[in-house]
């Protein structure tokens, strides 16, 4: 599939899951965390107000070296992901914009099938049934590393990049490098599909 064409169907894939929002909140309604996020009650995260960095190539510091067991035991550590693209998501399941979030974040995550794109996320806080068990409530396809038992996961990012608001989106390069960083609830899938196009773009 050319660049072009690539493009216009995540922009399409995009603008669909925009239109069917409404409907998959509608669906959590009775979910109390999210209701109080979206009545504004911080309760249960660590506050971020939306912001994106974008770090130029010659400005990113040393890639990121992890290991970690995911929800399901797989071991999985950067290697896994060398040449590729990663999306790593820093959530937990008390978070009330981390649940908002994840159908956004399995949309941008479903419009890369088939490409160099990874994504993975990183539970600060849960054991892994608690984070299995939201994974199949959100419908999320993509493993997290259960960080709580092993503090060197979060270190090795917090080396590299800031993560001090949950939920936090950070895209890796090819060479594992922060390239971009998204600070609080992803807003819409279209902001985190355009960092990654913008990262496969970039020759390695």
């Amino acid at each position: 599939m050319s660049a072009r064409r690539a493009r216009v169907r995540r922009t399409a894939v995009a603008a669909a899951a925009v239109i069917s929002l409404t409907g998959i909140l509608a669906a959590c309604g009775t979910d109390s965390l999210a209701e109080q996020y979206r009545a504004g009650d911080n309760k249960g995260y660590v506050a971020g107000d939306f912001r994106v960095a974008e770090i130029p190539v010659d400005e990113r510091g040393e890639p990121v070296e992890f290991e970690g067991v995911t929800e399901y035991g797989d071991t999985v550590s950067s290697a896994d992901y060398a040449g590729d693209v990663l999306v790593v998501n820093f959530w937990y399941a008390a978070c009330g914009p981390c649940r908002v979030e994840a159908p956004r974040l399995e949309e941008a995550h479903a419009a890369f099938e088939g490409e160099d794109v990874a994504f993975l996320g990183i539970n600060t806080y849960d054991q892994a049934d608690t984070a299995a068990a939201f994974a199949e409530t959100y419908g999320v396809t993509y493993p997290s590393v259960i960080a709580v038992n092993d503090g060197q996961v979060k270190l090795a990012f917090a080396a590299a990049t800031p993560v001090s608001a949950t939920p936090t989106t950070l895209v890796l390069d090819r060479d594992g490098r922060v390239a971009s960083r998204i600070v609080g609830e992803l807003p819409d899938a279209s902001v985190l599909t355009t960092l990654v196009d913008d990262a496969l773009a970039e020759q390695s």
